[in-house]
């Protein structure tokens, strides 16, 4: 399964409305990968979550990704955290979040379909994980590394840069579930980057 260039995270917190519509409002706006993560939720009411987010990709062909290994029960995409273990069965995806070298090889061991590292600009959702990378700092992680997705603080000015240091793509949190209408210009400047 390949994964668009573009990844799309859930945080309700965040949200300019109910978590449900500010992902239709962007699978309506182009994106086509959804990572579930709202991991406090109480399994029964995450499940419901990601069959309401799954019936929206499904008529587009996207793909929902459950953050957590825990959480991911018996998902065939699942996005780990940096500290997870890795799930048996192997899921059909698995992705990783990747902050250091380190945590990258063993995600090339673990033959990981992605990963994602960050933070890679300022952000208020990654605290803890040290400075930002900056594009030169992506690069070192990102080479040799599976198919990266550059996260934390990425605006759709900054893909360009995200691209030349060897990112397949960006994750996006807090901009889409802020303003999902944002969507098509980072799908306009993945595009016109990757060109």
């Amino acid at each position: 399964m390949r994964l668009p260039p573009l990844l799309v995270l859930t945080d309700r917190i965040q949200c300019c409305g109910p978590l449900v519509d500010t992902v239709a409002a962007a699978i309506d706006g182009g994106a086509r990968a959804v990572v579930l993560r709202e991991k406090d939720l109480p399994d029964d009411d995450r499940a419901r979550l990601a069959d309401q987010l799954h019936a929206l990709l499904a008529p587009v062909g996207g793909v929902l990704i459950r953050a957590g290994a825990a959480g991911g029960g018996r998902a065939e995409a699942v996005h780990l955290a940096a500290s997870d273990p890795f799930p048996d069965p192997r899921p059909s995806l698995v992705g990783r979040s990747c902050h250091d070298r380190h945590e990258v090889l063993r995600a090339r061991r673990e033959r990981c379909n992605y990963v994602m590292v960050s933070p890679v600009f300022p952000t208020r959702s990654k605290p803890g994980y040290g400075p930002p990378l900056g594009p030169a700092g992506l690069a070192a992680l990102v080479a040799g590394a599976p198919p990266a997705y550059a996260l934390g603080g990425v605006q759709p000015t900054d893909v360009p840069a995200c691209l030349a240091a060897g990112a397949r793509g960006v994750a996006v949190m807090g901009p889409i579930m802020q303003n999902p209408a944002i969507v098509p210009a980072y799908l306009t400047a993945l595009q016109d980057a990757a060109a």
